[in-house]
């Protein structure tokens, strides 16, 4: 079963949801079958590698909303996060452009280390304050996952990687997506927003009774029916 996830690295709910969804799969009795796999959405495709303004400022001129309702946000979200085991760091935080960040994922996912650096990106931007649209601190946050840091250097300086970024971005469009994190389970369930564990975990026991009847033939032949006939 494949469950693919479209979120961003400067999403606090896309940190919240990935904690949820990790909760759901550990009560998930069939987690070992269950592939995951992150897509690239970028909340600001325009958004500069180096932000201006703190995290409240920048939520309130998004908005179009006074400073201290932006701060209220945060607020809420500080305390859901926390909920779940997450220190958010929205005084140290400081967003940027994540397209890069969303190309190095896909790299790191034919290396098998996606999950990781998904965590590692996320940490980094709401633990950390990473410049999380530098190169270098993408390249030195990738060695510490375990990717190759000349490698990865390249893969950001080449255009590798955009069309596969544009690629999940278009079918996020596709699918009607206007905001992450969205979870859809073998092309057939889609979940919106950072739901609760609970809910998550239904979705995927729902999904697995829906899957189709896998058949496997071992051994030797074996008496059995065929219609009106019968073997003896």
């Amino acid at each position: 079963m494949r469950v693919e996830i479209w979120s961003d690295v400067v999403c606090p709910w896309c940190y919240i949801g990935k904690r949820r969804f990790e909760q759901a799969l550990a009560a998930f009795p069939h987690a070992d079958s269950v592939e995951v796999v992150w897509r690239s959405f970028e909340l600001d495709a325009q958004a500069p590698a180096e932000p201006v303004g703190n995290y409240a400022v920048r939520l309130a001129e998004k908005y179009g909303c006074s400073l201290e309702r932006a701060q209220e946000m945060l607020d809420t979200m500080t305390a859901a996060g926390a909920e779940d085991g997450l220190d958010l760091r929205f005084d140290i935080a400081l967003g940027g452009n994540t397209f890069d960040a969303h190309r190095l994922l896909h790299w790191a996912g034919e290396r098998g280390l996606q999950g990781d650096l998904k965590e590692r990106l996320l940490r980094a931007t709401f633990h950390e304050g990473e410049p999380i649209g530098d190169r270098a601190a993408l390249v030195r946050l990738a060695a510490e996952v375990g990717l190759d840091a000349v490698e990865a250097s390249q893969v950001l300086s080449s255009d590798r990687y955009s069309a596969a970024v544009r690629s999940d971005q278009a079918q996020a469009q596709a699918y009607g997506i206007s905001g992450v994190p969205f979870f859809v389970v073998d092309e057939k369930f889609g979940v919106s927003g950072a739901q609760p564990a609970d809910v998550l975990r239904q979705v995927l026991e729902q999904a697995w009774a829906d899957r189709p009847v896998q058949l496997v033939t071992t051994g030797a032949a074996a008496p059995g029916c065929d219609g009106d006939a019968c073997s003896t």
